[in-house]
């Protein structure tokens, strides 16, 4: 055997103490005394109780910038043999606009540009509008393409808010354009 090697050293553990225990018991007794405390205090109210919430939120792909179109057959010729489609269309998609007028005053104006690095992504948008309890004509407008001045899509409706409430403005081709519930 090598003189040089020395054995490890054993590992001693010390032994538990009363004063150790009792000291973690009472570190424990005041975290659960800070979480009880803070669990309760200071009271959180989301909503006045007068006020009710809508919230406008939803993604949505707006149309192509521009129409597809045909190649010509020298433009195509130009192109390397694996690019040679014979339509090209546009990846890029139109911002979304989107208005919001509350008992005929506009609350809400915005402009959603694309997600992606090439701008062909979803436009999100989200939007809180504190009102109060009460019944308020609530008009949207929306844009989702560059080629149309105007409003492609619009709703208005009436709706009685309760106390607490929160109506959601969305966006649902398939149940006729903007919705609110």
């Amino acid at each position: 055997m090598n003189k040089n090697m020395a054995s490890p050293p054993q590992a001693q553990t010390p032994a538990l103490t009363a004063a150790h225990l009792l000291a973690q018991l009472l570190l424990f007794a005041v975290f659960a005394l800070a979480i009880g405390v803070f669990s309760h205090w200071p009271a959180y109210q989301a909503l006045a109780p007068d006020r009710a919430l809508v919230k406008v939120s939803f993604t949505h792909h707006g149309k192509p910038v521009a129409e597809c179109r045909q190649m010509s057959a020298a433009e195509l010729a130009k192109l390397p043999p694996n690019m040679r489609a014979p339509v090209q269309c546009p990846r890029e998609r139109s911002p979304v606009r989107v208005e919001v007028d509350v008992d005929g005053q506009l609350l809400y104006r915005h402009v959603a540009r694309p997600s992606g690095l090439s701008k062909d992504g979803a436009s999100a948008v989200y939007q809180r509008i504190e009102l109060p309890a009460g019944t308020h004509e609530i008009a949207v407008r929306m844009n989702d393409d560059a080629r149309v001045s105007g409003y492609t899509h619009s709703r208005t409706s009436t709706v009685a808010l309760k106390p607490a409430q929160i109506v959601v403005i969305d966006f649902d081709a398939e149940a006729g354009g903007v919705t609110i519930r």
